[in-house]
């Protein structure tokens, strides 16, 4: 099954920037280049087939970013949505943050079917009555309408980075949350707009100095105290708020040692995490980088417990790659709901999944012969040279401009969502049967 973002037109506004599915996995939200975010809501089991599960339709479209220019600095701020975040559900109400390079917003999302009528001061349109006529007292009534989603926006927190919003993460304890950029990370409560507290800062005296950058941060998802950020130089830093009100000496450093044998020109760019995730029980980390996928325990700092390579086939092709910018492409990853499967993507609308227990691993396509209701996902296979088996694709002959930087799985279920340029798959059910 196949939901297709059909956004507005114009030149890669419609280029989907990120995908995230709210806790319980009813609501799923995207956000693209034009600054548009479109909610997709999964539709309740049919009673005439109860066994079969709800597909995602749209339940709401709404403009969340505009292009802004920064007059002071002579910089136009793109409206692309970097990131969304979606708030723990507390009432009838959702809500959720999205940002750009400089501006977070918080978006409350709520439904109306029912409206009053007979009001005693009003007329049906909602002008005073003359109250010389009103003569008698009624009680107002709900009557049914039309479903309406309305989307209001709450907060604006602005003017809180220098530099690029890559990574917002709300905190467990359902009060705060922090944005990163390259150099600094912030801690903000989610009801107070106009200022907040500044908890790493790596920026040095003198920028010649600099030597890494922060690509990515998220908290602990069960000790509010705890989170994690990455750096361009591949390393994990784990802080601890308690510690000290700036953290910027860090708890734990998780880091690989480089294998001399493999350095290369390419040895630092390629080593960059792009993403990092807390397992959903806190016990793990899953780290991207450009040619693999690193599970790291939370109790072993100097090594990752399991690394998995995500496409090995392009290490002879990393010049081209770097003269095409396609090494710098920055790849997410996702852990399935019982942090037993994982999966990130790749070149030519491929995604990749990696069973932890049995080591197994499978190569996807997401495409438009995949995306017909009820159809098998077939695995593909990449040949390097020599014999090729009748589905296997050469790769001399992938498509670089076809890449799936943006995955996200259901919180429970066997359901993950693929943002592929400015399509969105949403494969259901056996989507990893061969996995299991």
């Amino acid at each position: 099954m196949r939901q297709e973002d059909c956004l507005r037109p114009g030149v890669g506004a419609d280029i989907i920037s990120t995908v995230e599915f709210n806790h319980t996995g009813e609501l799923l939200a995207t956000g693209d280049k034009g600054g548009r975010v479109v909610i997709f809501q999964r539709e309740p089991e049919s009673k005439n087939a109860p066994h079969s599960q709800g597909e995602y339709d749209v339940y709401s479209t709404f403009q969340s970013h505009e292009p802004e220019f920064d007059y002071l600095k002579s910089l136009e701020i793109e409206e692309k949505i970097n990131k969304i975040k979606w708030l723990p559900q507390q009432n009838a109400a959702h809500s959720l943050l999205s940002t750009n390079d400089k501006t977070i917003k918080l978006w409350k999302i709520t439904e109306r079917d029912k409206r009053p009528e007979g009001y005693n001061l009003k007329d049906e349109e909602g002008k005073l009555k003359d109250l010389s006529t009103v003569t008698s007292l009624q009680v107002p009534v709900l009557k049914p309408m039309d479903l309406m989603v309305e989307v209001s926006p709450r907060r604006v927190f602005a003017n809180g980075h220098t530099y690029h919003i890559n990574s917002i993460s709300v905190n467990s304890d359902c009060e705060t949350y922090m944005s990163a950029d390259d150099l600094r990370i912030n801690l903000w409560h989610l009801a107070v707009t106009d200022r907040s507290f500044n908890i790493v800062d790596i920026k040095p005296a003198n920028m010649e100095d600099l030597t890494e950058v922060i690509t990515a941060s998220e908290f602990h998802p069960h000790h509010c105290n705890l989170f994690v950020y990455s750096s361009s130089k591949g390393s994990l830093r784990l802080c601890d708020m308690r510690a000290a009100a700036l953290c910027d000496k860090h708890s734990k450093l998780f880091e690989e040692p480089e294998d001399p044998s493999n350095r290369s020109f390419f040895s630092e760019i390629i080593s960059s995490v792009s993403d990092v995730k807390f397992s959903h029980s806190g016990r793990y980390m899953l780290t991207r980088d450009y040619l693999t996928v690193k599970v790291w325990d939370l109790n072993m700092e100097a090594r990752p417990l399991e690394t998995y390579q995500v496409h090995d086939y392009l290490r002879s092709k990393l010049c081209s790659l770097y003269e095409n910018d396609c090494i710098f492409d920055k790849f997410e990853c996702a852990w399935n709901g019982s942090d037993s499967v994982i999966m990130t993507g790749a070149y030519n609308n491929f995604f990749r999944m990696f069973d932890r227990n049995t080591k197994r691993d499978v190569t996807l396509e997401a495409s438009r012969e995949s995306s017909k209701p009820r159809a098998v996902l077939k695995p593909r296979r990449v040949c390097v040279g020599g014999k090729r088996r009748r589905d296997d694709i050469s790769v001399d002959s992938l498509d670089f401009t076809k890449k799936i930087l943006h995955t996200a799985w259901h919180p429970t279920e066997n359901i993950i969502a693929i943002a592929a340029t400015n399509n969105l798959y949403i494969f259901q059910d056996k989507v990893n049967s061969d996995m299991h």
